[in-house]
């Protein structure tokens, strides 16, 4: 049985009634400390603070420092003073803190005491004073795990949101650089904030992104991917429409190309809409490359994509319907590999795309000091001894091994594991329907790629509606002197990044 209960309305002027309050409101939960001070002859006062979310050091040498050692001694007749007085000189005048407000009822005294900030409560004043020294443990700012890349910053978000938002800062010194903070999820209360550049993003995608983000009605927020979800136009693809990065520099270009940033506290992934297709193809190393060196890479990417999409397909489509497109030598190659395999093509690429996926995940979910071994193991050991053993046949092993590849050559793994979910319905169709199942399959996919949206953009663009001058940065990467004008997908309110005429360019 629930035994807290909820406060609501206005703070007691009654030091003892706000202290059982709170205490109830709690539970008597261990970890609420309180500290209580009596200045000069009669002034009362409690500190209140949740042990392990407040900076101690900071507390006991500023905070309890400047209440012992000065308090209200500077001052004449302070007892003559009525609470309010009191709890203004408090603020301006005796408190060694910074960020110092004032709060009147009991619901944001309750969130803001379990967001890492210390409360006082004075005898007599009707409202108490929130100081704000969180103070609990933090990952350093390290290199991104997800997204690494040869040359370019090696920083990285983290867990904390206050983090996050100034290493954005760091990369963009403008004042157009607006943030809006909200708590979304009734129990967890997880601050959830927007960054965009005001002067350049498009404000009806502002507009929509608040709107969707003030209909969410849950319980709990843990992570980005709590709001994907919710946020996303369609649940029913397996394509993103949401593009997350754990690196500010990406982040900080899509602000810069107009695009919304959505940080969530708790979580190093930050969201960045609207994203497209092609955007789920760039690294953040393709603009601290050369130009041609960039496109070379992207066009590798797009090659990738193919490969690791198409080849267990049209392999088992070949093999099984189409042997007359195979050359005589390879024919007889393959068919003196599969005589003792006792499976048809799509049972064998089957097997072979499960057991590599259960791998995939053992080495994701095992300790890192034994998922060297592991993979080892898998690899060799199992995939010699299969075909030792007549289970597969040497090319099956080859289309896998280089299809397991092609899909880490992807920069974002959300386009990745929708390229694994995809892969397994052209696998079935090419088995029963050969290259016509396989057309068939990508017919479909093109049609549902051409009418996703994001955000209500076109998911396609520049491909389709087709932008001509977007192409420069999208399927292409021209050198930074031409890349005069932002990408015009998001309808941005500045489209110019270069000079200060800003012709756009066909």
């Amino acid at each position: 049985m629930d035994k807290s209960i909820s406060l609501k309305g206005q703070l007691s002027t009654r030091l003892q009634e706000n202290e059982t309050l709170l205490q109830q409101a709690l539970g008597g939960s261990t970890d609420l400390v309180k500290k209580k001070l009596i200045l000069g002859e009669n002034i009362e006062l409690i500190l209140f603070f949740i042990d392990g979310l407040v900076d101690t050091g900071i507390l006991h040498n500023s905070i309890l420092y400047s209440l012992t050692e000065r308090g209200f001694s500077e001052f004449d007749e302070p007892e003559k003073m009525d609470a309010a007085q009191k709890l203004q000189l408090l603020k301006d005048c005796i408190l060694m803190a910074g960020d110092i407000t004032e709060i009147a009822d009991y619901d944001k005294l309750l969130h803001d005491l379990l967001s890492g900030c210390i409360i006082l409560l004075l005898e007599g004043a009707s409202t108490a004073l929130r100081i704000a020294l969180p103070g609990w443990e933090d990952r350093n700012v390290s290199e991104p795990s997800s997204q690494s890349v040869v040359r370019g910053p090696m920083e990285g978000f983290t867990e904390r949101l206050r983090t996050n938002t100034a290493l954005i800062r760091r990369k963009i010194k403008d004042r157009h650089l607006w943030l809006e903070t909200f708590q979304i999820g009734k129990v967890t209360q997880t601050d959830v904030a927007i960054m965009y550049l005001d002067n350049v993003v498009n404000a009806e995608i502002v507009a929509e992104v608040k709107r969707r983000l003030a209909k969410i009605d849950t319980d709990s927020i843990l992570e980005s991917g709590y709001i994907e979800e919710f946020i996303q136009d369609t649940a029913a693809s397996p394509f993103p429409t949401i593009y997350n990065s754990d690196r500010p520099d990406t982040i900080a270009a899509g602000i810069l190309e107009g695009k919304v940033a959505i940080l969530v506290d708790g979580t190093p992934f930050v969201l960045l809409v609207p994203s497209f297709f092609l955007n789920f193809f760039q690294s953040a190393e393709d603009y601290y490359q050369r130009a041609d060196i960039a496109t070379l890479l992207r066009f590798i990417r797009y090659l990738a994509f193919f490969i690791a999409l198409l080849a267990p397909a049209l392999y088992i489509a070949i093999t099984t319907y189409h042997q007359e497109m195979i050359p005589s030598t390879l024919v007889i190659s393959l068919a003196a590999q599969r005589e003792t395999v006792p499976f048809p093509a799509f049972v064998e690429a089957m097997l072979m795309e499960v057991i590599y996926e259960v791998l995939r995940e053992a080495g994701v979910r095992i300790p890192k000091n034994i998922g060297q071994a592991i993979s080892i193991v898998g690899t060799l050991v199992i995939g010699q001894a299969a075909v030792e053993a007549g289970f597969i046949s040497s090319a099956m092993v080859i289309i896998v091994s280089v299809t397991a590849i092609s899909s880490f050559v992807l920069p974002e793994t959300g386009m990745s594991i929708a390229v694994r979910i995809i892969r397994f319905v052209l696998m079935a169709l090419g088995a029963f329907m050969g290259l016509f199942g396989i057309l068939f399959g990508l017919f479909i996919i093109v049609l549902h790629l051409a009418g996703l949206r994001s955000f209500g953009m076109p998911y396609m663009s520049p491909i389709g509606p087709y932008i001509q001058s977007d192409l420069k940065d999208s399927v292409f990467r021209f050198t930074w002197p031409k890349l005069k004008t932002r990408p015009k997908q998001t309808k941005p309110a500045n489209v110019n990044r270069q000079g200060q005429t800003g012709q756009e360019e066909s």
